[in-house]
């Protein structure tokens, strides 16, 4: 098969140095970013059916800069105030540093760990010197956090969902006409098939990537196949694995063409 262009169902990357663009040019093939789902944040309105008082709490537990921004929108849609005395307990320095968007950081209680993890021993210290805080945890609609540390540690938390991940339709105008289609996760094939209910992969000559086993298990269900299955023995990541097919569907293309 011909291969021209390529979705990734991701956000494009912030750096110039991804491997996306090495493919591109090692290829000739057009890479386009065009996620296939977005986050979309409750409403006040919706944030209060779960009886939760965002005034109650004295500190908050921030695993990603998506729930810093939404922790902040929903008490300033609910008009809460947050105290200077408040606490910040953040899964990395990333989500922390990120704090600066909405606070002076230098001015408030902020701690955070080393690992991106709710486990990290670094952070999981800091909280059990917080014991007595009320903690909030914005997570998302479906979200993989593991909580078992927080209920093991005793900790007074409250998990509270502030957004949730939905399908990013496409426009009747815009274009769906690529080569190669890369998922990274089951909601971006529930996108494929609610914007697409006819998809048919053989008759348009579409390969198909997956990350993730749980992706492409969804992958599987929607009876699509999977040309691109990442990660495997041979590949760790989807770059890998998408340069390891385009360079073996380039032999073929070479050698059909003799």
């Amino acid at each position: 098969m011909k291969i021209k262009k390529v979705l990734v169902s991701q956000p494009k990357p912030t750096s110039d140095q991804s491997p996306y663009y090495a493919i591109a040019a090692n290829h000739n093939v057009e890479i386009v970013f065009r996620p296939f789902i977005k986050v979309e944040g409750l409403t006040a309105k919706e944030f209060r059916q779960f009886k939760i008082n965002l005034a109650d709490f004295t500190a908050v537990i921030l695993s990603s800069r998506t729930a810093v921004d939404h922790f902040f929108r929903l008490c300033e849609e609910s008009r809460v105030h947050i105290p200077d005395t408040f606490k910040y307990f953040c899964t990395s320095e990333a989500v922390a540093l990120y704090l600066q968007k909405y606070i002076v950081y230098r001015k408030r209680k902020i701690f955070f760990g080393k690992t991106g993890k709710l486990d990290d021993p670094q952070l999981v210290a800091a909280m059990t010197k917080n014991k007595k805080e009320k903690m909030i945890f914005p997570v998302a609609d479906v979200h993989k956090d593991d909580l078992s540390i927080l209920d093991k540690g005793g900790y007074d938390y409250t998990k509270a969902t502030m957004y949730r991940t939905v399908t990013n339709d496409f426009t009747p105008d815009e274009p769906f006409d690529y080569d190669v289609l890369l998922f990274f996760s089951p909601i971006g094939i529930a996108s494929l098939k609610k914007n697409f209910p006819n998809f048919d992969q053989k008759k348009e000559q579409i390969a198909i990537g997956c990350f993730g086993e749980t992706t492409m298990q969804a992958a599987r269900e929607a009876g699509l196949t999977i040309d691109i299955p990442a990660p495997s023995p041979k590949y760790s990541s989807m770059t890998s694995a998408l340069d390891a097919f385009l360079t073996e569907n380039e032999k073929a293309e070479a050698k059909a063409s003799k």
